[in-house]
């Protein structure tokens, strides 16, 4: 039985449906009139408000605002109200175009478009280009890199890895384990000019190295406790020094067992590796996918120490990073607090597929 009352009923022209299934299936249709569009749509098919509020899962009385606003005005009806003020001078029509512009094509002579050159491809201002692309979001003088891994086991590791995460086994210890290898101890060649109002903390481009070391790192995906030892070099020698570290200091009780999330460096997977954890078989291993180490919650905290602690560090001899690392080990375990893992393995292989899908083509 139907719940809520019935509206109207609402009907279509066969061009009105065109367009709004355009809306819905353009993959780079703001957000917002997509929704809308598909509420129009779905009041279609007959449904009372809270039977399309149910299956959309929004709010009964949005549907209900969009489908007044639907039979009012039809497809203009879609489109937010104007604001008090100044009546606009760009229509809805040139905004649409130079969003389109933005995310379907490019320059002929660059890689992406400024705010200038989409200014003289479309006859707008500047001002005009600035305020639209702010609206809406967009920043094309910006990119990220990313990379998808090619393990054939990719899933099957995703699942295994977010496992421990969401729900680890009883009487275990998950850690995870890798290695922030090659930091660098640098100095600055002239001292710090140090913060001011209005004036950031300022420092010389250039600088002096003066050697490296390995930081090798468990984090304790439950507490957030993180056993840490720097070494000089990052051979399977000393991986294996670390794990008898880690297998002196973790504390546990008889009969637990300790599960390691490692990733696929070489050192990790070596004979005398791999015969260290034969004599240790309360240790089972874990490896993150190739090309995946975001998996591994570990690097979550080597971003945290290097932004706070060594990128803006001044380090005149390796010894003073490496105790500079080591208090701060010490410090955050003093009251350490666990990251917490929410996307569980459905969603994150639901955003690669998205992220697949979405590719631009480009020769691979």
């Amino acid at each position: 039985m139907a719940r809520g009352k019935r509206k109207a009923e609402l009907v279509l022209s066969g061009e009105e449906r065109l367009e709004l299934e355009r809306f819905t299936r353009r993959p780079k249709t703001q957000q917002r009139l997509a929704l809308r569009a598909q509420i129009v749509l779905t009041c279609a098919q007959g449904l009372s408000n809270i039977e399309v509020a149910d299956e959309l899962g929004v709010s009964r009385f949005t549907v209900g605002k969009w489908r007044s606003r639907f039979v009012q005005r039809r497809l203009e009806g879609l489109v937010d109200e104007p604001r008090p003020g100044t009546p606009r001078t760009i229509k809805d029509a040139e905004v649409e175009r130079v969003i389109t512009m933005t995310l379907e094509s490019k320059p002929t002579n660059a890689t992406h478009w400024s705010t200038r050159s989409m200014a003289k491809a479309t006859g707008m201002s500047q001002t005009a280009i600035v305020r639209i692309w702010r609206t809406f979001g967009l920043q094309p003088h910006r990119t990220e890199t990313f990379k998808l891994s090619e393990d054939p086991y990719f899933i099957e590791k995703v699942r295994d890895v977010v496992g421990l995460y969401i729900n680890p086994p009883e009487h275990a210890i998950v850690l995870c384990v890798d290695e922030k290898s090659q930091v660098q101890a640098l100095d600055r060649t002239q001292p710090l000019l140090p913060l001011r109002p209005g004036q950031a903390e300022r420092r010389t481009h250039d600088y002096v190295r003066h050697g490296t070391t390995s930081l090798f790192a468990a984090l304790n995906a439950a507490t957030g406790a993180v056993i840490g030892k720097c070494l000089r070099r990052h051979r399977h020698q000393e991986f294996l020094q670390f794990l008898r570290h880690l297998d002196a200091t973790v504390e546990r009780p008889d009969g637990t067992t300790i599960h390691l999330i490692l990733d696929n460096y070489g050192t990790h997977k070596t004979p005398a590796v791999q015969r260290w954890f034969a004599r240790h078989p309360e240790y089972h291993l874990h490896f993150t996918p190739t090309s995946a180490s975001w998996l591994n919650m570990v690097e979550r905290f080597f971003a945290e120490i290097t932004e706070k602690r060594i990128r803006r560090g001044v380090f005149r001899s390796v010894r003073a990073l490496e105790e500079a690392i080591l208090d701060y080990l010490k410090q955050h375990n003093q009251a350490p607090k666990p990251f917490i893992w929410t996307a569980d393995a459905d969603l994150i292989l639901q955003k690669v597929q998205t992220v697949c899908e979405g590719i631009s083509n480009s020769g691979h």
